[in-house]
């Protein structure tokens, strides 16, 4: 599936409608896209479409990030650019397996990433245009990604 994005305005549309079919839900969701494209952008209107007081940002050099989303559970922002090439476990399963968890540079944990997860992928266009592709890999990613249908 293919969205496009005219504005920073559509982009935090886009985040709450997700927000909104992914709340009270244990999914991950990968987001790749070049530097700038705007990953963390979305993952901060989308967490505050979820209830997150707090300012999120990319956690860049702490990897992790954990919120509370207005409803008691985890957001978990996980950025894994600096882990290219790192071989071991890091246990991010504790993460998989509770809440939500949005992670930027997904192709770096590739092998450690849950079998049903949504992947979008951001491309950048002229100003704020975007095109997201958005793919589900298993049942609960499927009946999510069906809400935008």
């Amino acid at each position: 599936m293919k969205i496009e994005i005219h504005s920073l305005q559509e982009t935090q549309e886009f985040a709450k409608k997700m927000a909104d079919l992914c709340k009270d839900k244990q999914i991950v969701i990968t987001l790749d896209g070049d530097l700038g494209a705007g990953k963390t952008t979305w993952t901060k209107a989308f967490g505050k479409a979820l209830g997150v007081k707090g300012t999120i940002n990319s956690p860049t050099f702490t990897i992790l990030k954990s919120y509370k989303q207005g409803n008691g559970s985890p957001l978990h922002h996980i950025d894994a650019y600096r882990l290219e090439g790192a071989s071991q476990d890091l246990g991010f399963e504790d993460c998989f397996d509770e809440g939500i968890c949005v992670i930027e540079w997904s192709e770096f944990i590739e092998d450690q990433l849950p079998e049903d997860r949504i992947q979008m992928s951001i491309e950048e266009g002229m100003d704020e245009e975007r095109i997201i592709t958005i793919d589900a890999t298993g049942s609960i990613s499927q009946e999510i990604i069906g809400g935008l249908l």
